[in-house]
């Protein structure tokens, strides 16, 4: 850990659909705060003004957030965050967890039920027990790296389909040039020439 963690504020956020519910607390485990609010953008900076009051009130100064990666649901919210005005004082650390790693963690917590509240302690307690291996979120790298590779794959996998189809019609028309063999007639069926065969003497 690169900060001090006796200065530091633990935040646990359980993410749904929804609502988002938060717990903080101290190195000393101590819940500093425990709420709940609406998964959208005025929830987003409620939560962040909750963390920078309870920062200064305190008397901390560094905060870590840490909420499992759930689907598209979280990655607004980790986003907002670790990018947040309010909060960039304070050098905030965002992680998204693997929701196996904090299911089994939680496992250590023996006589208590499910509650979501529950969910975000655990969560923030896995985060104060120095637990966590992933780098911090890097948003936007994040997602124009994802954004773009997904894309490509998309193209990829477009442009396979389409050849395939492309050459269940040529087969119609020319199956000797469809026919995956030795004696092709053209050295690329998708070429120039082979367009052209096709479409001057065989359309």
């Amino acid at each position: 850990m690169n900060y001090d963690v006796l200065s530091t504020l633990f935040v646990g956020i359980d993410v749904s659909s929804l609502t988002n519910t938060v717990c903080a607390i101290d190195f000393q485990n101590n819940k500093l705060l425990d709420f709940d609010t609406k998964n959208n953008r005025i929830g987003a900076e409620y939560i962040a003004e909750a963390i920078s009051n309870c920062l200064v009130s305190n008397n901390l100064d560094y905060v870590v957030i840490a909420l499992e990666a759930t689907s598209f649901y979280s990655t607004h919210i980790a986003n907002f965050l670790s990018t947040n005005k309010k909060l960039l004082p304070f050098k905030p650390l965002v992680y998204q967890l693997n929701p196996k790693t904090t299911a089994n963690y939680k496992k250590t917590f023996v006589d208590i039920d499910k509650t979501d509240h529950l969910d975000a302690y655990v969560i923030a307690d896995f985060a104060r027990c120095g637990k966590i291996s992933s780098s911090p979120w890097r948003g936007s790298q994040f997602l124009a790296l994802q954004r773009l590779t997904r894309h490509r794959f998309h193209l990829v996998h477009t442009l396979v389909s389409e050849k395939n189809w492309m050459l269940s019609n040529i087969y119609l028309k020319f199956s000797e040039l469809a026919v995956n063999n030795r004696d092709k007639p053209f050295s690329d069926i998708y070429g120039a020439t082979s367009c052209a065969a096709l479409t001057e003497f065989y359309s």
